[in-house]
């Protein structure tokens, strides 16, 4: 008797090739989930609400929640145009990503990218003008960081920490009260503008084969830590000025302390081990909102 071919109602031959499509769409979902990057995501958005927390303004739930709901779309766009770009150097630095690693395809991801900008622009538009200026310029910085400036030494962790520092001028800005946050963020923007050298100094196997020029490929790697220590120099310089001021109470300036301390550290640890420096940076900044969080709910409460 020869042999018969499957029918497509013998479910047998099928059910591997089910369970491999399964197998695919989870992947292709978890790979979206990662290009967002969640977690920087969320914890933007917290920095948008704390900023607007810290600006003082009552009443204002709608408009915080709005500009965190924008901040965390515009986030997850941007990390996903970022990975599109650097598919090619995250071959090489970071294999396991969405698109090196085949999850998501680079034109799934610009699509992918383009439905959150769409989501953060909407949720954009009924806050106050000069938030939508701020979440304009923004959306186009991070469009343009990696095909643009990432490369340009310097100027790509300047675009970067001044991204970081808008979050919480956009969270001001949302509830009428921007100057109330400018001391946040300049302390936000510098201390990143380090952490994002440190990274460079961790990433420049990968960036000097791409062909990228930046701080440490350009002056050399201790030089470039060292302009990073600068930048934190002066944002511990600044950070105590809300207490100096009168805006905010002593409960501020012990947590901002630490803060600074953690901060500092970090810098010094950047010179043995980048990686380890960029994840401490990452508490020191979070420890310094929730000084500015304290020192307010202090003067509230």
């Amino acid at each position: 008797m020869p042999n018969r071919r499957p029918r497509p109602t013998d479910p047998a031959p099928f059910i591997p090739r089910g369970r491999e499509y399964a197998d695919d769409v989870r992947d292709t979902f978890r790979g979206v989930v990662e290009l967002a990057r969640p977690g920087n995501c969320v914890a933007a958005g917290v920095l948008t609400a704390t900023g607007a927390f810290v600006a003082g303004a009552s009443g204002a739930a709608v408009p915080t929640a709005l500009a965190a709901v924008t901040t965390v779309f515009a986030v997850a766009a941007g990390n996903a145009i970022n990975d599109y770009f650097d598919r090619e150097i995250d071959a090489v630095n970071r294999p396991d990503r969405p698109i090196p690693r085949g999850a998501v395809s680079p034109r799934g991801a610009l699509a992918t990218a383009v439905v959150w900008f769409a989501v953060a622009v909407a949720a954009a538009l009924p806050l106050p003008p000069l938030s939508i200026g701020i979440a304009a310029v923004n959306l186009v910085a991070l469009v343009t960081y990696t095909s643009l400036f990432k490369g340009t030494p310097g100027l790509g962790n300047a675009l970067v920490a001044y991204l970081v520092g808008s979050t919480f001028l956009f969270g001001g800005a949302a509830v009428g009260s921007p100057r109330a946050v400018l001391v946040l963020a300049a302390l936000a923007g510098l201390s990143t503008f380090t952490r994002e050298v440190i990274k460079d100094v961790e990433d420049v196997a990968g960036d000097r084969e791409e062909g990228l020029t930046t701080l440490p490929i350009a002056v050399g790697e201790r030089r470039a830590l060292w302009i990073g220590a600068a930048a934190l120099v002066a944002a511990v310089a600044v950070s105590p000025l809300p207490y100096l001021s009168g805006t905010l109470g002593a409960a501020y300036l012990a947590v901002v302390a630490v803060a600074d301390a953690v901060m500092l550290y970090a810098a010094y640890e950047g010179f043995a081990d980048p990686a380890a420096a960029q994840r401490r940076f990452k508490y020191g900044t979070f420890l310094a909102a929730a000084a500015f969080v304290v020192g307010r709910a202090a003067v509230v409460l």
